[in-house]
């Protein structure tokens, strides 16, 4: 991501933990990332599970918990929050009509919040949105892993988030403050 950062020739943030992050095998040569597009980690069809950040790892750890149940949740690693990666978002939300967004910051202006502006921005309607994140609320300190349990970031509270989602009656778009 930093490589492409500075091969993008434009302004960028980039968001680190404050502790170790969830790894993977690096490659042997760097290789820029498409700005703006995310990537499909997990495929499934019951529920989408569009997640960015330190919120991606709980999110395929609670793909299995779900499959184990025999839902099948297909996850999006989102990568950037702006620009949203519009194509696929659309593409998911023709075929999957269950979407959970997931984020590890601030619910009112954050990622959720311009998946769904997109979402009504574009006239879809058949479709049920639930958000997790941080609510606007002075959030106490803490361990991360209390935090991330107390907001429904790990995976066994996007387990019980989807769960709620998948037993909504009416069809609605919202974004939850958990």
């Amino acid at each position: 991501l930093l490589y492409s950062a500075v091969k993008s020739d434009r302004p960028m943030a980039i968001r680190y933990p404050r502790s170790p992050g969830v790894g993977v095998e690096l490659d042997r040569e760097l290789r820029s990332i498409p700005i703006g597009k995310g990537e499909v980690v997990r495929h499934g069809n019951d529920v989408a599970i569009l997640a960015i950040g330190s919120t991606v790892a709980p999110a395929v750890e609670a793909a299995k918990l779900l499959a184990s149940n025999g839902i099948e949740a297909k996850v999006i690693n989102c990568r950037f929050a702006k620009p949203l990666d519009s194509e696929l978002i659309i593409d998911v939300t023709s075929r999957i009509k269950r979407l959970l967004t997931v984020e590890e910051n601030a619910l009112s202006g954050g990622f959720g919040s311009s998946v769904v502006a997109l979402i009504q921005n574009l006239g879809i309607s058949d479709l049920r949105v639930k958000s997790i994140g941080i609510p606007d609320e002075f959030v106490e300190h803490g361990s991360q892993a209390i935090l991330r349990s107390k907001y429904s970031l790990d995976a066994r509270g996007i387990v019980r988030q989807t769960l709620a989602l998948l037993t909504e009656v009416e069809p609605e778009t919202k974004a939850a403050s958990i």
